[in-house]
């Protein structure tokens, strides 16, 4: 089945649903089975509430991490050098910012730098 539209509480085709669930509705979908041809209305509903606190990921977006580059990846340390990277010769890892590091996609490299 392929999603049609997605509604939101409040617009046309959601009031009904909204009288009848209230604030617990999130929105309203419709939903087309082409090979039955059938269009099916859903609703998505909060049916629990409870306290959450999101975790924190392992690094802040600035904090500067080291990054392990094979010695023969010439290629990846220039791109880690445009992105703002830094050889740290006595640590023997490339040091850069989380976020960019994430971004070009060395996440499985990134070691913590103690002392910084």
């Amino acid at each position: 089945m392929r999603i049609g539209l997605n509604l939101k509480p409040g617009k046309g085709g959601t009031k009904r649903l909204l009288a009848q669930y209230g604030e617990r509705l999130v929105c309203v979908r419709y939903r087309y089975d082409e090979k039955r041809e059938k269009r099916f209305k859903t609703v998505e509903l909060i049916v629990e509430e409870a306290d959450w606190k999101p975790k924190r990921g392992a690094f802040r977006a600035e904090e500067v991490v080291g990054v392990r580059i094979g010695f023969k990846e010439t290629d990846l340390q220039d791109r880690v050098r445009q992105a703002g990277g830094k050889w740290n010769r006595s640590r023997q890892v490339w040091e850069m910012r989380y976020d960019r590091a994430v971004k070009l996609g060395l996440k499985s490299r990134i070691r913590k730098i103690k002392g910084i």
